[in-house]
């Protein structure tokens, strides 16, 4: 049985799993996440069609910031979308501000795939932070150099931002930095914030200098060592995490509504398909 306030044990069962399947491996961990911490806030930084926005648990102050969103309708919630790139965002708005004054509990960073962009994200976000605040980033595991270019021009594209993991372990050693080798390409685990750190700020253009053509033969023989990589089970994800939820919810309540809005939206989608069938029969015997 769940349990009323979440803790380690919180996780996902097989119903919910079986009926609201996620698109890809690294969404399970990230609602995973959700319901293991129950953050008070949330703040997303590349929101696109909105599928881990949607993670965000009734109650949770959540911001999204896109230059470009494409989400397909509303968003249920306390969500909030900013269509704009984070750096115009963090220059023209006080996060604290638009999280009332909430501190920032967990960040997902999915913007830009260049190495400098994530850099910049992370560093706006350390400033809101506390040493409670968890920052994740996607795209921290390199499948291949062509994915791992800083163009576009692969299916999966996972660009440069490897690089922030191995230079946050360099100039930021007090920082607790792990890659969860889960598919496609990883998912950066940063704990330990420290929003006095200039560190980064103080050090940017050089650290970027250092780090741009860093190319990912460097990882060879030693990916997992310079990444500090975690097998993607749940154990091994919680045990980076804080061992506390930042609130209580009853988290079984949050699996059954999901599991209804997950088995309606799949009897609308087979419906639809239906009528598309008859109506192409219909047509083709006129």
């Amino acid at each position: 049985m769940p349990r009323a306030v979440p803790g380690p044990s919180a996780l996902l069962d097989r119903s919910y799993r079986f009926v609201a399947r996620y698109p890809k491996p690294y969404v399970e961990i990230l609602d995973r996440i959700h319901q293991h911490l129950v953050p008070r806030t949330y703040v997303e930084i590349g929101v696109a069609r909105g599928a881990t926005l949607r993670l965000a648990l009734p109650g949770t102050v959540a911001v999204g910031i896109d230059p470009r969103p494409r989400l397909p309708g509303p968003l249920q919630g306390d969500v909030r979308v900013f269509p704009m790139t984070s750096d115009a965002f963090f220059a023209t708005c006080d996060l604290h501000d638009v999280l009332r004054g909430l501190p920032l509990d967990l960040a997902f960073v999915d913007g830009m795939h260049q190495f400098e962009f994530a850099l910049r994200d992370f560093m706006n976000l350390e400033r809101r932070s506390s040493a409670d605040t968890t920052i994740l980033v996607h795209d921290c595991l390199p499948i291949d150099e062509a994915s791992a270019s800083r163009e576009h021009e692969t299916y999966t594209w996972s660009g440069d931002v490897w690089k922030m993991v191995v230079c946050l372990k360099e100039w930021r050693p007090d920082l607790e930095v792990h890659v969860v080798d889960v598919a496609p390409t990883g998912l950066g685990v940063i704990r330990g914030c420290d929003a006095r750190s200039t560190v980064l700020s103080d050090n940017y253009d050089r650290i970027v200098e250092q780090y741009m053509d860093m190319p990912m033969r460097a990882l060879e023989g030693r990916k997992s060592e310079m990444l500090n990589r975690v097998p993607g089970e749940w154990a091994e994800v919680r045990a980076l995490l804080p061992d506390h939820s930042f609130r209580s919810m009853h988290i079984g309540m949050v699996k059954a509504d999901r599991i209804v809005s997950a088995t309606l939206s799949a009897a609308r989608r087979r419906g639809a398909r239906l009528l598309r069938r008859g109506g192409v029969t219909a047509g083709g015997g006129r």
